[in-house]
């Protein structure tokens, strides 16, 4: 018997940059019957997004700031399906006021962040960004690096990302321990990651890689204090959010070397700004915001955010959602989950 699929109507909305029209998410909103619209904020100047989602029922979302005045403009906007696993850059408390479901795409970029993850690792330990400039510029500086094997990596938030790198990083013969609020101790024990509290991990890697959701209890997690218990032969490699880590502090701890140096895949103010002092210093890596930025990553975002789209506006509801309460009474809602990537 064929199943019986519920017609829909509505307009889209998409301002993932990298999604257009004729693409398959295109193809798939329109084949569910939606008019879709694409509309990148950053294309547009002076546009705001408010000025964007008048007339919108969903949106398909890129990192663009969704504030309380995005949802006030928005009468008819049922969904926000965001192509990317963090969701901080919505006001998920003024969505759900609005009765807007929040759909992230949770697991789709595991592979490609915690890839790109290792090679920052590996190029930090090595010198390989330092001797490719050298060499491009006439010289020919053979200085030594550091090998992974026997290295101590500290993961900070042990959820789907964190643990892949885990598993690459034992690939190459690294000693890995883990600290994570919500930790599964069980995990850990059965794939060799020690569990440790942060000032220990600090203390005790050779790498920290940050796996962390931007939340209030994670903003500024690396901060002064934190960079001083850390080894001045040690590096930071930050591939989560860029509020995680206080720029102001890293900066101070690379310019006095109490660090041997970081990389940034997330920084606090994208694009990075001209006059930022991480700009200044031959031991940092600045990337732009590439790490999910694969052709298969971002295929399987945009659909999942699609379906997310298509879901709720057939009056369903998405397992994606993060605020099951949008149409429900407040006492209902169900706690959020753990703080990590």
């Amino acid at each position: 018997m064929t199943p019986v699929v519920t017609p829909i109507s509505g307009r889209v909305l998409v301002t993932t940059g990298w999604l257009g029209p004729g693409d398959e998410v295109d193809r798939y909103l329109i084949g569910a019957g939606l008019e879709v619209v694409h509309g990148s904020v950053r294309e547009r100047g002076g546009v705001s997004l408010s000025d964007l989602v008048g007339s919108v029922d969903a949106i398909v979302a890129g990192t663009e700031r969704f504030g309380r005045e995005v949802f006030e403009a928005a009468p008819r906007l049922r969904v926000v399906g965001r192509t990317g696993v963090g969701y901080d850059n919505i006001d998920v408390a003024a969505a759900t006021a609005h009765g807007v479901a929040v759909c992230p795409t949770p697991g789709v970029n595991r592979q490609s962040v915690a890839e790109h993850t290792m090679g920052l690792l590996l190029s930090l330990a090595r010198g390989i960004a330092q001797n490719v400039a050298s060499v491009r510029a006439g010289g020919w500086d053979q200085s030594g690096g550091r090998e992974l094997a026997g290295a101590t990596l500290g993961v900070v938030g042990l959820g789907a990302i964190g643990r892949l790198v885990a598993h690459l990083a034992q690939a190459f013969g690294m000693r890995v321990v883990a600290h994570d609020p919500f930790i599964d101790r069980e995990y850990a024990a059965e794939h060799g990651i020690g569990v440790l509290e942060l000032p220990q991990l600090l203390a005790e890697s050779d790498f920290v890689s940050l796996h962390l959701f931007l939340s209030p209890e994670t903003h500024h997690l690396l901060d002064a204090k934190a960079f001083a218990l850390m080894k001045p032969s040690a590096f930071v490699i930050n591939t989560a959010r860029g509020g995680i880590v206080d720029e102001e502090a890293l900066a101070d701890a690379l310019a006095s070397g109490r660090l041997a140096g970081a990389a940034m895949d997330t920084v606090q103010t994208e694009p990075l700004p001209p006059d930022s002092p991480l700009r200044s210093f031959d031991n940092v890596l600045v990337t732009a915001h590439i790490g999910a930025a694969t052709v298969e990553s971002r295929a399987r975002s945009g659909m999942t955010a699609a379906r997310s789209v298509v879901t709720v506006l057939r009056g369903e509801r998405s397992e994606h959602t993060v605020n099951p309460e949008y149409a429900e009474p407040a006492d209902r809602a169900r706690p959020r989950e753990a703080q990590r990537r």
